[in-house]
């Protein structure tokens, strides 16, 4: 069963149109289940529409229409749930329609077709011998129906994107705010197999450019073959070792290169070898060597990926474009050019994800969630990104262009007015004065970000240079990069974050592999373990920093007092180990903890004992209050970092704070959110770290309010019930005092 089910869902989702995918389905659905006929319905504007068969008229196919009101398939779509009648003409729901010719067929099951609570259409399997079909069969009907859901989502997406050449958009989740228009590219899209035959220029170098690719591949496979290396997973494991030795140079990694030596670029030797062999084949009378087809299918695609994609990365350098992906990791942005990205649309992720906070660093408009837009054709197409409104138009016409470019100018005119203040003191109408701080991760662009009025940096991710190595940096390769942040910030404190990687944010030489990452071996946790690494890390902090008196140390994901003394004796020992060594007069640093693990909310007090400062982290301290994934879409409507919840958490560190004459930063992404920070003024924060796109503007709203009022809105905010309640209240807060343009 699996296996058949595999076979029609991989069917479906490699056919070249919806119509293909369509017929394929219902064919081969027919087949499996050893029935007459089978139907797939399709809602559109309200309606169920015939779309493919095998067994009614074809005729048929798109002139056959009814609503859910109506029929015994639209009685599936109106319940969404299955039906299963012996005798469909017997039922009160039955409807005839005659243009399709199906008198004859009694025995009806039809399941429907949902993804994410939305129904797409009805799958109809019917018989002529009046029976009712068995468990087993509706069984398999409703799990293939929930299989396909996604995959007939995306063809349909895709048929839209070619019949629609203007005003088709999609729709997504604000990850960073903005609007832009450039062209699309697309990464990691399904490759077809079939490329046109391309002769090389440079024999040599496409040799090389092959063997890298084909290294890359090895890589990846040895790694999913140590994945499942346990004793009930030798079977997934054998399919990994498998297609490692068909990249060997006795079998397809030979037969590629021959290829190339005759002449042919390394894509189309890799297309060719590839197709030849899955036909071979699939002529074979043995079921386990026709099999053997779907494993060179997957290798010569996997082989095509690297040699594909990673060349649009270095192409045109001067066109700026809009990264469309599955889901946009730290690295792959960080590395991406930046001159060249101007916003990003991913498929998955979440909106506090790192890859997300650093689209906000960076200041580039980007959306998430926005289902099937991988495969839909998209790629060197004209796109308008409102990352704003959580939207994406594709080939928008001439007239929507000149509106979207009127409407950035008036963006950048906002902007202005903003920067214009910045160099002010963020202060409340009232005279409280907040610190306004830096979130930084790169040094492009420190020095000039910090002059343009930051109090200082108050996170600097560190993890962010060791993603871009292929190794740990060295010592003095640390020394150096945090000379230059401490240099940028020209003698105001810096808040340096040891390592924190795990989570969402991998290293590639570090390979972490859990089932839960984000409560498993990350941040603190990890570096605890590998004392080696956390001391040379520390060692370099201290080097940097000499004797300056700008550096504080930050520790993140701590959940207990035993890793902060266990943190600071390392940090002793290096402390004592650089001042002997190397400078004398060195400045004994600041330390702190980040708050983002629920149970050091109760323990405060012995924190206050050991550490100099707390800085709160509202994006993991959310996630792990609420128990949701903060990356996971399917579950991101229920991160909300506006739970009542989570602002009386945030209220009850406040006050423990000042009672342990504690300070106490926020640096999660609450801090650069206008609404955010009208609510944690409120409750007494002075000190918050954010982007830099950020800054100016939460410098000019905190001039236009004041303590007073802010303090009564939080009293009202606490009382609610949910998120969406407190963002109505505290945006009729800011129309009320005309400041509809943080809206």
């Amino acid at each position: 069963m699996l296996k058949t089910l595999r076979d029609i869902t991989q069917a479906v989702a490699s056919a070249d149109d919806l119509q293909s995918a369509l017929s394929l389905l219902v064919t081969q659905t027919k087949l499996a289940m050893a029935t007459q006929c089978c139907s797939i319905y399709i809602l559109e504007e309200h309606e169920l529409v015939l779309s493919a068969t095998d067994g009614l008229d074809p005729n048929a196919i798109g002139n056959v229409k009814m609503p859910v009101t109506q029929g015994l398939v639209g009685l599936v779509a109106e319940r969404e749930e299955p039906v299963n009648v012996a005798d469909a003409h017997l039922h009160p729901r039955f409807k005839l329609f005659s243009e399709v010719a199906e008198d004859s067929f009694r025995a009806f099951l039809a399941v429907p077709i949902i993804y994410q609570k939305l129904i797409i259409g009805v799958l109809v399997v019917q018989q002529a011998e009046a029976r009712q079909f068995s468990e087993a069969e509706e069984a398999f009907l409703m799990t293939l129906a929930a299989q396909l859901a996604m995959t007939v989502r995306e063809q349909r997406k895709r048929a839209e994107v070619a019949s629609a050449p203007n005003q088709l958009y999609y729709s997504g989740t604000t990850a960073a705010n903005g609007v832009v228009i450039a062209h699309a590219m697309v990464l990691g899209a399904d490759i077809p197999l079939e490329q046109p035959d391309t002769f090389a220029s440079d024999i040599n170098a496409e040799q090389a450019m092959l063997q890298q690719a084909l290294s890359a591949c090895r890589n990846t496979l040895s790694g999913l073959s140590q994945r499942f290396d346990g004793e009930n997973e030798k079977e997934v494991q054998s399919i990994f070792s498998a297609l490692l030795l068909l990249l060997d140079d006795t079998s397809l990694g030979g037969e590629y290169a021959r290829e190339v030596a005759q002449g042919l670029s390394a894509v189309s030797a890799v297309s060719r070898v590839s197709l030849r062999y899955i036909a071979q084949f699939q002529q074979m009378q043995d079921p386990y060597l026709q099999e053997r087809a779907n494993d060179i299918r997957d290798l010569g695609q996997r082989v095509l990926r690297q040699l594909i994609e990673p060349q649009k990365m270095h192409i045109e350098l001067d066109v700026p474009v809009i990264l469309v992906t599955k889901e946009a990791t730290a690295t792959m942005l960080a590395e991406f050019p930046q001159h060249k990205l101007v916003g990003i649309v991913t498929e998955l992720g979440g909106v506090n994800s790192h890859a997300a906070i650093l689209a906000r660093a960076f200041g580039v408009p980007a959306i998430i969630g926005v289902e099937g837009v991988l495969n839909a054709g998209i790629d060197g197409k004209q796109l308008v990104l409102n990352a704003t409104r959580g939207q994406v138009l594709v080939s928008p016409t001439p007239t929507l262009i000149r509106e979207y470019r009127q409407l950035i100018s008036a963006e950048k005119a906002l902007q202005k007015r903003f920067s214009d203040e910045l160099p002010l003191p963020a202060k409340t109408l009232d005279e409280r004065r907040v610190h306004l701080y830096l979130n930084a991760g790169l040094l492009s662009s420190l020095a000039s970000e910090i002059a343009e009025g930051a109090d200082g940096i108050g996170l600097y991710r560190t993890e962010i240079p060791f993603m871009l190595q292929p190794r740990f940096p060295s010592e003095s390769e640390q020394v150096e990069v945090y000379k230059q942040v401490l240099d940028a910030a020209i003698g105001r404190p810096v808040v340096m974050r040891t390592l924190d990687v795990g989570g969402d944010k991998p290293l590639s030489y570090l390979p972490i592999i859990e089932e839960n990452p984000f409560l498993g071996w990350r941040g603190i946790r990890l570096t605890l373990d590998h004392p080696e690494l956390f001391l040379v890390q520390l060692r370099a902090m201290l080097n940097a920093s000499a004797a300056r008196d700008q550096l504080h140390i930050l520790l993140p994901m701590v959940c207990c007092l035993d890793e902060v003394d266990q943190a600071i004796a390392y940090l002793e020992q290096a402390y004592l180990e650089v001042k002997q060594d190397l400078h004398p007069h060195l400045v004994r640093p600041k330390i702190g903890i980040m708050l983002e693990v629920p149970a050091l909310l109760f323990q405060l007090e012995e924190v206050a004992k050991r550490v100099d400062f707390v800085s709160v982290g509202s994006n993991d301290l959310t996630q792990y209050l609420l128990a949701v994934d903060r990356n996971n879409p399917r579950v991101s409507t229920l991160y909300d970092c506006y739970h009542p919840g989570i602002l009386r958490a945030l209220k009850h560190a406040r006050i423990d704070c000042d009672k342990y004459q504690l300070p106490v930063s926020v640096c999660g992404e609450l801090a650069g959110e206008p609404i955010g920070v009208i609510l944690l003024v409120a409750m007494g924060y002075d000190q918050l770290s954010m982007n830099q796109g950020s800054l100016a503007k939460i410098n000019y709203l905190i001039r236009r309010v004041s303590y007073a009022d802010l303090s009564e809105l939080l009293d009202k905010a606490l009382s609610l019930t949910n998120g969406t309640e407190v963002r109505q209240l505290v945006t009729a807060y800011l129309k009320a005092a005309q400041l509809d343009e943080f809206l």
